[in-house]
């Protein structure tokens, strides 16, 4: 999910950015990942919406309380994810915060941020 524009974006706005390709191989199963990001209690940050319909995977997401936020649309560049992450920063801080787990949100490109599951 534009690796380097997304996570160095991320990083300028203060954000601690865990890239997924540095902690697992490409072909990892969802399960697996999902379980360990739980453990660490990272939050997920994607562009798959399809994953919260995966059987396993939404499994492992309700075993390990992950927080998702999804970007609204699977066709944004990374320039635009990025720039639409940035918008929406303070409302994911607050969400990620305040909010236990698990739960699914989407991340609109204008910014804004809204519960899914």
């Amino acid at each position: 999910m534009g690796q380097k524009v997304i996570a160095a974006r991320l990083r300028q706005s203060g954000v601690h950015v865990e890239i997924h390709d540095d902690h697992f191989p490409q072909d990892a199963q969802d399960e697996d990942w999902i379980s360990e990001v739980g453990k660490n209690g990272w939050v997920v940050l994607t562009k798959d919406d399809r994953i919260r319909y995966r059987p396993a995977a939404l499994a492992a997401y309700r075993r390990h309380h992950v927080k998702v936020f999804v970007f609204g649309s699977g066709e944004m560049k990374a320039q635009e994810m990025a720039d639409a992450f940035a918008k929406a920063l303070p409302k994911i801080s607050r969400f990620a915060l305040g909010k236990p787990g698990p739960f699914f949100a989407r991340i609109s490109t204008s910014g804004f941020v809204s519960i899914l599951s």
